[in-house]
């Protein structure tokens, strides 16, 4: 039977990621995976979440099954926690999922059972799993504009280009914090956004993975929760892994906003069908986890705390890196990544650039030129910056390697 099987496309991030972990260079970097670092380049584990565990094992809960909508206390923090004060918590259904992947899907195969035409718009660049999870579920896929010649948000083009989403067409957007380009659209093309949804009449579908990692938690929600109160129907997959920094234990939700009651419980059930044929349940852990920190005010606000400080560090390594950029003489291309938010940045580079930066100096990024800036030690930020300007050919290439080593 495998022997029939076709040679399968490789995963672009994973397979870096196993070249460099046989890189045995010293110098090496590893900026391909989206997983916050602290200055000692470890993923820690955040106090509230520690202190969250200790009080989950002293209670000793039992471990018996939650049901296919998971931890019904977590998906209603879930729910207060993205929508507000707004009042789309009172028309919205919430799942529990396996991550933020798992609520995607399970998102495109409740569009797939209840709108088997519709075509999903995603941004160009997108996510590099976005199109992928899509076509899976077997859904139609087209792009529409994100970035300018400069790198900037385009803006126009992309409302000119989902002028032509119809009626029961989704709209993928990623709610802040862009993955892979960095780059943010203004409040003010959210709300033309909502503007051209009203008018024809298709479904946002918010992506939200970064919140609180951009601007600030209540600044990166603003966008989702101003559609919350204008569209009839909205989809949101929401992931728990950045910003508590859950990555291994795959806590995530899928939120449904609707215009009944009757149209909300159709779809919670929908969603507890599908995932009943796809993995059951979801783990608890990772829910009671997060449970615990937003329905208790001092762990909430440690939380709240930890995460300003992690958004402080990301953005202090994206201003130090443009500084070091500057005084190498890259100054024009160095522009763009100051105005991007969140983990990642696109550098100014080609694929075979990138691959030069790769194998010349071992500083590991996407094809794309997409580096997490949260996972780089303050300390090495000027190596990045000297490999990045070597390849661009302001600085001397030997003269680089060299500064490393030594």
């Amino acid at each position: 039977m495998f022997e029939l099987l076709p040679p399968p496309p490789a995963d672009p991030l994973w397979d870096l990621a196993a070249e460099f972990g046989t890189d045995t260079r010293p110098e090496r970097l590893n900026l391909v995976l989206g997983v916050y670092r602290d200055h000692t380049g470890v993923t820690p584990v955040m106090a509230a979440v520690r202190e969250a565990e200790i009080r989950l094992a002293e209670r000793s809960a039992s471990k018996e099954y939650r049901g296919l909508s998971g931890n019904a206390a977590f998906n209603r923090a879930m729910l207060s926690m993205v929508l507000g004060a707004t009042g789309g918590a009172g028309r919205a259904a919430a799942v529990q999922t396996v991550a933020g992947t798992g609520a995607l899907r399970l998102l495109a195969d409740l569009v797939r059972r209840t709108r088997p035409g519709a075509t999903v718009w995603i941004s160009d660049p997108a996510y590099v799993n976005h199109r992928p999870i899509l076509e899976a579920a077997g859904l139609t896929v087209r792009t529409y504009s994100w970035l300018d010649a400069e790198g900037c948000s385009d803006t126009a083009g992309m409302l000119r280009d989902l002028r032509d989403a119809r009626r029961d067409d989704v709209v993928l957007l990623q709610g802040c914090c862009h993955n892979p380009s960095g780059v943010e659209l203004s409040f003010e093309a959210w709300e033309a956004l909502a503007e051209l949804a009203e008018h024809n009449g298709w479904v946002p579908f918010i992506d939200l993975a970064y919140h609180g990692l951009g601007d600030g938690l209540e600044a990166d929600l603003r966008a989702t929760r101003m559609l919350a109160m204008r569209v009839p129907e909205m989809l949101i997959a929401v992931s728990c892994s950045k910003n508590f920094g859950l990555y291994s234990d795959r806590t995530g939700c899928a939120v449904v906003l609707g215009p009944s009651g009757q149209a909300l419980r159709h779809a919670e059930t929908s969603l507890q069908n599908i995932a009943r044929t796809l993995y059951s349940m979801p783990p608890e852990h990772g829910a009671a986890v997060v449970t615990t920190i937003l329905e208790d005010e001092g762990l909430r606000a440690m939380w709240r705390s930890e995460l300003d400080v992690m958004r402080g560090r990301i953005t202090a390594n994206r201003a130090d890196l443009v500084a070091h950029l500057d005084g190498l003489g890259c100054a024009d291309q160095a522009r763009p990544l100051s105005r991007q938010k969140g983990m990642f940045s696109t550098l100014p580079l080609t694929p075979d650039q990138m691959r030069e930066l790769r194998e010349e100096f071992a500083i590991y990024g996407t094809a794309s030129g997409r580096i997490n800036i949260a996972g780089i030690s303050a300390h090495r930020i000027p190596y990045l910056a000297r490999g990045i300007a070597a390849v661009l050919g302001t600085v001397d290439r030997v003269r680089t390697v060299q500064s490393a080593v030594s």
